[in-house]
This record gives structure tokens, sequence and C-alpha cells, in this order.
């Protein structure tokens, strides 16, 4: 069956050429979960889909994983790492204030004429980062752009909180961003955007300048990330929607010729939700949440290598990528293989 010619193709083409993600070995059941607060397998697969999360050790690190999955891209691509002209990382859980993760990534894979960023968009954050690679190449100023999705949300986690501990996992996935004149036509659009008067339905309070590792917090949970889960739902659900019409529109698609639809892992709830609101077809919507939990940043970039690894994604495909997070932000990125 032949393909939907899509519009918005620019004069060079911005491909994905590589990707690789990786977890950390050990892992936090749902069983696992009872044993810590008051919870069960059944109440906690029925409300978010999610069986079992992947932790991050003391040694094992945001950059540590960013690294293994950025190797992993990089040999996909077949590419020398002196190749890759910019790194940015996804994440909300960096290394450390600073220097930037990204950094830690450049001088770890010995890509020494890079210059690399964090980008803080919360769950978003890859989505951005995506839009921000298809610039740099569409308008012909780099070849290889590599960004990654990182987080260590364990370590950020109260594991008191029944609400929020059942819901995150460790995690990065990467991609490379390249340059082609042929062949597939690559990321055609994304759309993005914030509403920060939403700052209160997910955050993290401290440590920052409002309030400072020299001052003593309010509350010690102020540490750990704060949810309003139902306030989220909704407006996950309405985002989420709103942008697969903005993105059908803009590329001159109906929702029936989106392959694939792989939305940011947060609950399966909501992306059921999703999928039947627009009424997606049978087989397009992607979940892995049930392996990893929700994975922030690194949770799209894991889906699409998964995908990609098992074959999922065939030559000519649409693949619709959306995210909401913290910020609030939301974005999507639509791209041909």
């Amino acid at each position: 069956m032949n393909k939907k010619e899509v519009s918005f193709s620019p004069n060079c083409n911005a491909i994905i050429a590589g990707s690789g993600s990786a977890v950390p070995p050990g892992t936090l059941t749902n069983e696992d979960l009872t044993k810590i607060v008051d919870t069960s397998d059944e109440w906690i697969t029925t409300r978010t889909g999610i069986k079992v999360r992947h932790i991050a050790s003391e040694k094992e690190t945001t950059a540590t994983l960013a690294i293994e999955a950025a190797k992993k891209a990089l040999a996909k691509a077949q590419l020398d790492p002196l190749d890759i002209d910019l790194i940015i990382v996804a994440t909300v859980t960096p290394e450390m204030v600073f220097p930037s993760t990204a950094c830690f990534v450049q001088d770890a894979i010995g890509a020494g004429n890079a210059w690399a960023f964090d980008l803080n968009a919360a769950c978003s954050g890859f989505v951005y980062g995506m839009m921000i690679a298809q610039q740099f190449i569409t308008t012909g100023r780099y070849n290889n752009v590599m960004v990654i999705g990182a987080e260590t949300l364990s370590k950020i986690t109260d594991y008191k909180d029944r609400q929020s501990c059942i819901l995150f996992g460790d995690g990065a996935g990467a991609v490379i961003v390249q340059k082609s004149f042929d062949g597939p036509k690559g990321i055609l659009y994304g759309c993005a955007s914030a509403d920060g008067s939403g700052w209160t339905s997910i955050n993290c309070l401290a440590y920052g300048s409002r309030n400072p590792v020299s001052q003593p917090l309010e509350h010690p949970d102020m540490v750990f990330m704060n949810i309003n889960g139902r306030e989220v739902y909704q407006l996950a659900v309405r985002r989420l929607v709103e942008m697969v019409y903005d993105c059908a529109e803009k590329c001159n698609l109906t929702i029936d010729d989106i392959d694939h639809f792989i939305p940011h892992q947060m609950n399966a709830r909501i992306i059921e939700s999703v999928a039947k609101r627009l009424k997606l077809k049978d087989g397009s919507v992607f979940i892995n949440i049930d392996k990893y939990g929700n994975t922030s940043a690194a949770s799209i970039p894991i889906a699409l290598d998964e995908c990609l690894s098992t074959g999922r994604i065939k030559t000519g495909d649409v693949v619709l990528m959306a995210a909401f997070g913290g910020g609030l932000t939301w974005g999507a990125s639509v791209i041909q293989f």
C-alpha cells in the first residue's frame, strides 16, 4: 500500500540515524512496593498499568545511563563520536547542579567536536530537544545532533507517598538526528507549548534559589516530587488530544494516517483515554509503561528505541510522539521513517 504524501519537507531532511536505550538492572515490582507502602498489585495495575520499574543503584546516575544509551545510538548510526556536532540531554534529575549532564556525556563518549547542554522541560524534554535538533539540521548548520532523555527519578521519589512512589522509574534513551538529502523524510513537524501558571501541579520545590540549600526547608518532604494527580490527568488528556489534531492538520494527515502513536508513558489510563478520544486505529498505540514505569523525559526515547529495535516501525511509517509534563509543558513531533 502506498504511503500518503506528507507536507513539510525541507531542503534537507532531519532523519533518525540511530537510537539506543539503557535501564538499570535493579527493579522494583508492585509486590516489592506492598512491603513499603499500603498498596497492592491490583490497585497499582488498575490505576497506572505499571508492573515493574527499573531503579538506579547508588553507583548508577543520570549520566551513566545517558552515556550507555548514547554509545548504543552511535553504534547503530555507525558514527564516530567526533561526528556529533551537538548533544542535548533532557532531564529533571541532572548529574549535579552544574556542569550539565550533557557535558559528562560529551566527555565520556569522546565527542570532542560537540557543544552540549541540558534541557529542563520535565516529561516533554525529549520532544522539545527533537524540535531544537530539527532546526539545527534543516537550516544546514549541523550534520548530527544527539538528543537524549535521561532520568533517575527514584532519587527524588518519596517512598512514603503511596500515590506517587508507584509511578516512577529510571532510564535513558538517545537518538541521533542526522542531515539527509534522500531516503526517509524524517522529522516533519513539531509543536510545543507551556503554561507556567500550572507549576503547582507537578514540581520539586528544593533545592534552588527559592529554597536554597543554605536555609532550612519548611518541610523535609519538599526535596521530593509533588504531583496533583487528578488535575494532571485532565490537563494531559486535553493537551495530548489537541496536539495530535494540530500535528495531523499541519502535516496534511488524517488520524488513520498515523501508523504509530508513541506517547510519554505517564499513565496507561491517560494514554488509553487519549487513544479513545482520537479513535486511533487498532495496534497503533505503543505502551510499555508496564515494564518501566514513568521515566519522564526518558520514556519516549526508550519506547522509540524499542519500536525500532523490534522492527515494529517500518519504512514509510508515520510516527507521532507526544508528551505532557511539569512546567506545565507539552509537545509533539511527527516523523516519517
